[in-house]
């Protein structure tokens, strides 16, 4: 029996690698294994509602109901889960993939996605076609839920210092990736005082104004805007808002490094001896960070689900990965983008500093980050012979392959949702960050010989 879920739900290709039979069958299997009210949402993306009718089909027949809260962030409906009492939630969204691209997550009664075991169980019912259906008299309802929205804003607001922020008048643009995140960070700025120009507004699956995944070389359109009208930040999201890339007044844009940094600087300075939960592909700054705070770094495997599921279990004060993900437990043990953007934007309003000073009192690190093509029947062999290739160097394997040099570190480890391995890289000069993150590519391609 394969697996369907990767690093983070299941996705595929629309009518392709993912059809609505597969759909159907997976809410089926979620269905028959987490049974009750489950909330359903999705982002923009091209066949968002055809695979939302499905995903409510299949759960129907199960005899769960359904609370449909229409398009919204992923971490709106994470937030929501708990607070409508479901057993679960299902996002049909395919993240910062390509527009080609759609999805399903699915979350427990708690709002965060289910840990590997349920998702084995989920598996193992879905490719032995053991579902329940129910009698024609014990299908479920189906209700809407207006106010979801508002309720997640209200939410994100509960955890920052709304006055100051109203006092600073701050100027913010938002690019919303065409996506969900416009539905949400918008208002949330409008809300805390802000000044808002939003960009990339409008819910279109083809996203016409860029490609879903916040990275510099798709942000060059948020720069420009921001450094032409003098805003203080500009914001962008990914398709399903769970991330924020940040932009300061000089059209510079941050690392996810950075912005994590900035805001654990503050949260793990609030207690004493805090513990930070991350990723191997984290850097060097964040240990900076921790140090400087004496809080304790727990590293884990790549995957915003393994992270979320470290902080239940350790009760830790702060997650975060290097893509620009934040996860701030008091709020939600998942990553949050809107949030994301608050704590940003309240940094900037109480302490009265631009962006691009407290980017420069951090240290300075340069970053790379490439992908390597590999077909997908040598994706999982290709770790063995990297494994032997580089046997001799100081390394750390808890997600693939994890390089230290006295002048920096790379990466190397599969895409969880992407015929691909990727190579992240970190030095001190950009000159060697991007060398090392050639080494990684060229010993990608070395041991993908030896298959």
């Amino acid at each position: 029996m394969g697996r369907i879920f990767g690093t983070n739900g299941v996705r595929g290709t629309i009518n392709d690698g993912l059809t609505v039979d597969m759909v159907l069958d997976l809410s089926r299997a979620v269905g028959t294994t987490l049974k009750g009210t489950v909330a359903i949402s999705r982002d923009s993306r091209l066949g968002g509602e055809m695979f939302s009718r499905a995903v409510i089909s299949g759960l129907l027949s199960t005899g769960c109901s359904i609370i449909d809260l229409g398009p919204m962030p992923t971490p709106g409906l994470q937030f929501m889960v708990p607070r409508l009492d479901c057993v679960a939630g299902v996002m049909v969204t395919a993240s910062h993939n390509p527009p080609q691209f759609n999805g399903i997550k699915v979350m427990g009664s708690n709002g965060i996605e289910v840990s590997r075991k349920t998702e084995s169980k989920i598996e193992d019912a879905y490719f032995k076609k053991t579902f329940t259906q129910v009698e024609w008299d014990e299908i479920g309802t189906v209700d809407s839920y207006e106010t979801a929205i508002s309720e997640y804003i209200q939410g994100i607001k509960s955890h920052v210092d709304v006055s100051s922020i109203k006092e600073r008048n701050l100027t913010v643009v938002v690019d919303g990736a065409n996506s969900v995140g416009s539905l949400v960070t918008p208002i949330l700025m409008r809300e805390l005082g802000c000044k808002v120009i939003s960009i990339n507004a409008q819910m279109d699956g083809h996203f016409p104004g860029r490609d879903p995944e916040p990275l510099p070389k798709n942000l060059q359109t948020l720069s420009n805007v921001v450094r032409s009208i003098g805003a203080d930040v500009g914001v962008a999201h990914d398709g399903d808002a769970d991330r924020a890339t940040f932009v300061d007044s000089d059209g510079n844009i941050l690392w996810g490094d950075q912005s994590f940094a900035l805001i654990a600087s503050r949260v793990l300075a609030r207690k004493k001896e805090s513990t930070l939960i991350t990723p191997v592909s984290s850097g060097k700054l964040i240990e900076d960070i921790a140090e400087e705070t004496d809080a304790k770094i727990i590293w884990t495997e790549v995957g915003s689900v393994v992270v979320s599921h470290k902080l239940l279990e350790t009760g830790a004060e702060l997650g975060g990965e290097e893509n620009g993900g934040v996860f701030y437990p008091p709020h939600l043990c998942a990553r949050d983008g809107a949030m994301t953007a608050a704590q940003i934007v309240e940094i900037l309003a109480t302490e009265n500093k631009t962006l691009s000073k407290l980017v420069d009192e951090l240290p300075t690190y340069f970053s790379t980050k490439i992908k390597v093509a590999v077909p997908i029947e040598k994706k999982s062999l290709l770790l063995e012979p990297l494994l032997e290739i580089t046997s001799n160097e100081n390394r750390i394997t808890i997600d693939g392959v994890k390089l230290m040099y006295d002048t920096g570190w790379v990466l190397m480890r599969p895409s969880g949702t992407e015929p691909l391995w990727r190579v992240f890289a970190e030095a001190k000069t950009q000159d060697e960050s991007d060398r090392l993150a050639e080494k990684g590519r060229n010993i990608i391609e070395a041991a993908l010989s030896k298959i």
